[in-house]
């Protein structure tokens, strides 16, 4: 009986496996994300998203129906990062609830810094942008805005339940107030590269309830935060 053989073992690196169909859908999306906290949608072309995803000049149709489609799927991807990260700064164990809103805005702050203040709100931009021109982007971004409200109204009543702020404060109303206004104040800061707008508006809201000493610095590291390793970074 002869030994069947098989062919040597080639050495050195393994096969490259090419990205799935999802995988790339996925790359195209997080690559937009970035793109769209700096840039307009109308204006950002595709072959540039397709470019820095490294996927094939001319291939976006294969992945997505449309430019619309695909900046949805944007809106998607932001606002459950963000919501990601306001749950973990605004529900934050053991810390007083103005400390956690402070620690967001903080959290903001060094973002807009750590990207030389390129990079603003996405759902404000798109929001600038196409609230008047188109229906789907506008009850999609409101929707985004209704959640982040929400969040910012429950740390809001808890603040009041432990005496932080007035027992007769309107939560719901104030927690769109602060989105009015630091939704602005980012606008502000990209505008004139500083942070200044942010810890004016900061210090202003805080005074308004009656805590100024919630307000958080113009450093960084001047109120704590809480980390979650396991929760993607935020694109500031």
């Amino acid at each position: 009986m002869t030994a069947s053989t098989s062919a040597p073992r080639q050495r050195g690196r393994p096969p490259r496996i090419a990205p799935s169909r999802q995988e790339t859908r996925e790359a195209l999306i997080r690559c937009g994300t970035e793109l769209l906290t700096e840039k307009a949608f109308l204006s950002t072309g595709l072959d540039e998203m397709l470019k820095r995803a490294g996927v094939a000049k001319g291939s976006f149709y294969h992945y997505f129906a449309s430019k619309d489609t695909f900046g949805l799927l944007v809106v998607d991807n932001y606002d459950a990062c963000f919501c990601r990260k306001l749950d973990r700064l605004l529900l934050a164990p053991g810390t007083p609830p103005l400390t956690r809103l402070a620690a967001f805005m903080q959290e903001g702050m060094d973002g807009m810094r750590r990207h030389d203040f390129r990079r603003g709100c996405l759902i404000g931009n798109l929001a600038q942008e196409l609230a008047s021109l188109h229906e789907g982007f506008r009850l999609r971004l409101q929707q985004a805005f209704a959640g982040w409200r929400q969040r910012v109204c429950t740390c809001l009543e808890a603040a009041r339940a432990d005496g932080e702020i007035a027992a007769e404060t309107d939560c719901l109303a104030l927690a769109g107030f602060f989105w009015m206004g630091w939704e602005g104040a980012v606008l502000q800061a990209k505008l004139v590269q500083d942070a200044e707008p942010l810890t004016v508006f900061a210090a202003q809201f805080f005074s308004l309830l009656g805590r100024p000493d919630r307000a958080p610095a113009a450093t960084a590291d001047s109120v704590p935060t809480v980390e979650d390793p396991h929760v993607q970074s935020h694109p500031d």
